[in-house]
Order: C-alpha cells, then sequence, then structure tokens
C-alpha cells in the first residue's frame, strides 16, 4: 500500500522543525490521506497529523499510521474500488 503526497515518520513530539521545508514548525491538524493498491483507491478523511505551518507536509503518529493503513487494507479485502470516509478517532 502506497501513500502518496507525503511521508509517514514516527513522532516524538509535537511542534517540531518541518524536515522538509526547515522553515516551519508543526501543529495538531487533520489531512486526508491517499492510498492506492492494485488500482484500488482509498480516501481517509481528517487523520490526526502534524502539519508544518510553513509547506503543509505533514507527519502521522505510528498508531495513527497503523490504524490508517488497517483501515486501508480492510477497505481493498472488501473488494472496494474507490472508498471514501472519515476517520474515527477515540
Amino acid at each position: 500500500m502506497q501513500i502518496f503526497g507525503k511521508p509517514v515518520l514516527n513522532l516524538k513530539k509535537n511542534n517540531m522543525e518541518c524536515a522538509l521545508c526547515k522553515v516551519g514548525t508543526t501543529e495538531k491538524g487533520k489531512v486526508t490521506i491517499t492510498l492506492e493498491r492494485e488500482g484500488a483507491i482509498v480516501l481517509i478523511k481528517d487523520v490526526p497529523a502534524e502539519v508544518c505551518t510553513n509547506c503543509g507536509h505533514y507527519y502521522l503518529s505510528e498508531e495513527i499510521t497503523r490504524l490508517v493503513m488497517e483501515k486501508g487494507n480492510t477497505a481493498i479485502e472488501n473488494g472496494a474500488e474507490l472508498e471514501v470516509f472519515k476517520l474515527q478517532v477515540a
């Protein structure tokens, strides 16, 4: 499964310097993740992330990354060709 646009990193702290632009810092926010495998596309909205205030690059925690990948795999295993949903995080 591929995540398009931005890499996923393990976050150890909040408000870190952006690894991409080296100018901005990150703030808590929400992003939309696009996953694609074998011609199927899964869009997951409202994913909690740390988002750069300068360039918009985002970072997902290990826990959120695992949840996103599980949801994406489940959608594909259930035969989805195009699936769009909001991530429900407790």
